[in-house]
């Protein structure tokens, strides 16, 4: 029997029950310290206005649709109630024959959660590559659940750090408030600029991908060479 429960699965060492409720405090200290963390985060003061309201290229509601396109604003990706609006943007530069296979996995599990994020906050995806490009990729995926553009004629993602100088395309997320006051930026993902510590891969949007969450729920953990790919 455990020191913070009575649960005893079968076969199982007094060795590892010791060492299985020292973990088990351990994910119980890192439970509060994620909700304290995201207390902190709701407690961001408002940052700063949007730059401007940028004008995205975007499909028909059909993914099916290969020709309609339209220009969609910025302010009219917030839907009447919800306040919120998180956009993800991955790495598809205009040029590339494909998209960064790690955004792609990230989108995957993204797109089947859409329909419960949406009914609480607005969300979208935006790519720099033209806008039948990205509905192309997501018609091979099956991403029919969410909402694409294409940067590719504003500076959106320079000016919020999915793109650079450097290192061309860059994953983000962003998250923007509207209230009476007008839009503003709110938060951004920057783990992926800070420096990591030694050993650690800058990912940032771990929270919100499942993929090595299960992985580290294994002895072969998330492993030091694996990453996916866009097909197996």
């Amino acid at each position: 029997m455990g020191r913070l429960h009575d649960k005893q699965f079968p076969g199982e060492s007094g060795e590892y029950r010791q060492s299985r409720d020292d973990l088990l405090g351990r994910e119980i200290d890192l439970r509060r310290k994620i909700e304290e963390v995201a207390a902190l985060r709701r407690q961001l003061p408002p940052g700063g206005p949007l730059k401007q309201d940028y004008v995205f290229e975007e499909g028909g509601a059909d993914l099916a649709d290969a020709t309609t396109i339209k220009q969609t604003k910025f302010s009219e990706l917030f839907d009447s109630g919800n306040n919120s609006l998180i956009i993800y943007s991955f790495m598809y530069a205009p040029d590339a024959d494909k998209p960064c296979p790690m955004c792609t996995a990230i989108l995957d599990g993204i797109n089947g959660n859409a329909p419960h994020v949406i009914d609480r906050v607005n969300l979208a995806v935006v790519a720099k590559a033209p806008v039948q490009s990205i509905r192309s990729w997501a018609r091979e995926r099956g991403w029919n659940r969410l909402r694409l553009l294409s940067s590719g004629h504003n500076s959106y993602n320079t000016d919020y750090f999915a793109e650079s100088a450097e290192w061309g395309q860059m994953p983000a997320i962003n998250v923007f408030t509207k209230n009476q006051h007008g839009i503003h930026h709110f938060y951004n993902s920057e783990l992926l600029y800070a420096p990591p510590e030694g050993g650690q891969h800058p990912r940032h949007a771990d929270l919100v991908w499942p993929l090595w969450n299960l992985f580290d729920l294994t002895p072969e953990g998330r492993g030091k060479d694996w990453f996916p790919k866009s097909s197996y």
